[in-house]
């Protein structure tokens, strides 16, 4: 009883001490985005007013915007726009900005978790069977694997698979999240064309939306996939060096049951940290695939802005992607020490 206290004080400092680092990092974070959208050679009032506007008009306009106060009053201003969800309007789509993320973050959302969904179905058996043969053909292979994904530029993979499996051979769909037959039969529920498609029983619209989602989704797998299966592999050559396994194997335990129940069991742990880094690296390099593929995500989203002098909106999508990532971060963080009892008895 007596303890109580003490460890419930533990409890909340620890809580008040993650919400002041996610404070912190997410305002760094509003800072980075900001300074960066202002010394870049963009004018925001000429996409607005156009190059033939008059002096007149240019000046009305650059003070309704804000721009003749100093940095750090804009930036104060910024963030208080922010904690009242106002990201500002969109010169290109003339919606506020907040209502195209929320419109076209699905779409990346669900692009990037199949990918993921893939880098991870084939990169943990790969980095698992790496470190088992240490340094024979199966590591060699898997290694080299990944390596290309690492090296190739993934906008080079994406051309050179739409050239070959979507012009050469057509067994993929082309660019875009479906046909153009199709656009507007489904009705934006979740804003995924898979889920909204198959809750309205309109299987056209989903077995077309896959055809177009295939090489996209395994192209930013294998991106996954390079990752995951590299610390895999660092992971598991880790935990099948240590005692416990070649106590397991001295009882007689079968590889299977040591590889699969006592190696990766430990090294799932771990393993979390590297997945969520790499969901939210498919989150934030979507930018290339879906330009690519002209898929109507956040990535294309920001392209699209950056290129109409947008900053409005190439500020609010960044930011949306790096929040996700920190918050990514953090949930992998909680979950690490939820789940490691070692990582619960230290912070006890």
């Amino acid at each position: 009883m007596t303890q109580s206290p003490p460890r419930a004080l533990r409890l909340l400092t620890g809580l008040a001490s993650w919400l002041l680092t996610v404070a912190i990092t997410l305002v760094g974070l509003a800072a980075v985005t900001f300074f960066i959208g202002r010394i870049l050679p963009i004018d925001p009032v000429l996409s607005i007013v156009g190059e033939k506007a008059t002096p007149e008009v240019y000046q009305r306009v650059y003070v309704e915007l804000g721009l003749d106060q100093p940095l750090w009053k804009q930036f104060i201003d910024y963030l208080g726009n922010i904690l009242r969800g106002d990201f500002g309007t969109s010169f290109s789509t003339s919606r506020p900005v907040l209502t195209d993320l929320l419109a076209f973050f699905p779409a990346t959302l669900e692009l990037a978790t199949i990918g993921l969904v893939i880098g991870m179905v084939l990169g943990i058996p790969m980095g698992v069977a790496s470190a088992y043969w240490h340094e024979k053909w199966p590591d060699h292979l898997f290694r080299i694997i990944g390596l290309i994904g690492y090296s190739v530029p993934i906008f080079w993979l994406g051309l050179v698979g739409l050239f070959v499996f979507y012009y050469k051979l057509g067994w993929v769909a082309g660019p875009g999240q479906v046909d153009v037959f199709y656009t507007g039969i489904v009705d934006r529920i979740t804003g995924s064309m898979l889920i909204d498609s198959a809750l309205q029983g309109e299987w056209d619209v989903f077995f077309n939306a896959i055809s177009h989602m295939i090489l996209p989704a395994l192209l930013l797998g294998y991106y996954s996939l390079a990752y995951i299966s590299r610390m895999t592999r660092s992971v598991m050559l880790d935990q099948l060096s240590r005692e416990y396994v070649l106590t397991a194997r001295l009882k007689g335990a079968s590889e299977l049951t040591v590889v699969v129940r006592h190696a990766l069991g430990n090294a799932a742990i771990p393993l979390i940290t590297v997945i969520a880094l790499s969901y939210g690296g498919l989150l934030e390099g979507s930018v290339l695939v879906e330009t690519i593929f002209s898929w109507p995500g956040i990535g294309n989203y920001i392209y699209s802005s950056l290129f109409a002098a947008d900053m409005n909106a190439v500020l609010g999508g960044t930011l949306l992607v790096g929040i996700v990532f920190v918050f990514l971060n953090m949930l992998s963080d909680v979950l690490y020490t939820t789940l490691d009892p070692r990582a619960r008895g230290a912070g006890a």
